[in-house]
């Protein structure tokens, strides 16, 4: 059925008009996306075609425009148009880091990295570097794949801090599993780091690890103590 078609209530653009894009299904938004559909089937039955296939948003979103022009439906133009609409969501629920950023709990390390880090299939370790006032001043990346203790170097994290005379810093890394949860390497890799930057005078306030809509701080959660 082409969107035509339908009825005015049905029609996923009116029906973002009239009652609000929070009110409109996964299928109806991507439809909205997509704009057209092909011949015989509307942008609505391949936008639920496309969820049926990858089963999520989350999944949708990892595919490459490569993956997503295999779907029938789905040329250079339109692959390219979820993609950027993907990418735009990735950051608005990630911080600016061209505006100032202050870390005053892990809720605010969580809220600077949660869009970008919280989907992605690899494994990734994030410095962040902080001034006397909790203010990130630059972030690094330090390692991606799977973090173990003997990945994740002191030197590497501890270099740029002397290099750019930062106060503190701040270590996250995401399970791409969706659990938050430390693993045992997790604890060992953060208390390495502790040792070496009081050596240096630069104290690592936290380590947060980035699962699935969720956060885990080692520090408040005591995985550090003793």
């Amino acid at each position: 059925m082409k969107i035509k078609e339908l009825a005015p209530t049905e029609k996923p653009r009116e029906r973002l008009l009239h009652y609000g894009a929070d009110k409109l299904s996964h299928t109806e938004l991507l439809a909205i996306l997509l704009n057209t559909g092909r011949k015989g089937y509307s942008s609505v039955e391949i936008a639920g075609e496309l969820l049926k296939q990858t089963k999520s948003l989350k999944a949708l979103k990892q595919l490459s425009i490569n993956e997503l022009m295999e779907i029938k439906g789905i040329g250079m133009y339109k692959a390219i148009i979820l993609k950027a609409a993907f990418e735009l969501g990735e950051r608005m629920h990630s911080a600016d880091t061209s505006e100032k950023f202050q870390i005053k709990s892990p809720e605010d390390v969580a809220r600077f990295a949660m869009g970008r880090m919280q989907h992605l299939s690899q494994e990734q370790f994030v410095v962040l570097y902080l001034n006397a006032k909790n203010i990130v001043i630059k972030q690094k990346e330090i390692f991606r794949g799977t973090l173990t203790s003997s990945v994740v170097h002191p030197r590497e994290v501890f270099n740029e801090a002397v290099k750019i005379a930062c106060n503190s810093i701040v270590v996250l890394h995401n399970h791409p599993s969706g659990d938050a949860r430390p693993s045992t390497e997790d604890i060992e890799t953060t208390k390495r780091l502790i040792h070496c930057g009081a050596l240096l005078g630069i104290e690592l306030l936290d380590h947060v690890i980035i699962g699935d809509n969720q956060f885990t701080s080692l520090v408040e959660e005591g995985y550090l103590e003793g």
